[in-house]
């Protein structure tokens, strides 16, 4: 029961995500191991709270990764990437991973916990919404 709680309490602490026009990004590195995990991939859902990437096999760096069915490992690894559009490095700890097709993951990073949240509001208001290039 207590895992409901905290479950639901962490849920209403999120915010909604907004979708975006898939933004590249680069470098999905690995803070906690100084292990490049992707060398590139897009930015696809961003909140105020965290934002949300996805990977292709081929451009994940580590062998290991390439060859897994899964990245559950990487789930609370403190990371940082490139967003080249916007010239920004953006770090965050990754929460969940999620594979979608045989050669495509999804991974959700929340920010870290020192990014200011009028930061984390500006950046989001900033980022492409689908239709804006």
């Amino acid at each position: 029961m207590a895992d409901r709680k905290t479950e639901k309490a962490t849920l209403e602490n999120r915010a909604l995500r907004e979708n975006l026009e898939p933004l590249s990004i680069r470098a999905l590195t690995s803070i906690d191991h100084m292990t490049l995990l992707a060398r590139r991939g897009w930015l696809v859902e961003a909140s105020t709270t965290g934002f949300l990437i996805e990977v292709e096999r081929r451009d994940l760096a580590p062998k290991s990764f390439r060859d897994s069915l899964s990245l559950k490992d990487l789930e609370g690894d403190k990371v940082y990437l490139m967003i080249d559009a916007m010239n920004l490095e953006v770090g965050g700890v990754i929460t969940r991973t999620h594979r979608l097709t045989k050669d495509r993951w999804q991974i959700a990073i929340d920010f870290r916990e020192d990014a200011p949240e009028y930061w984390r509001e500006c950046l989001v208001e900033l980022l492409p919404k689908p239709g804006g290039f």
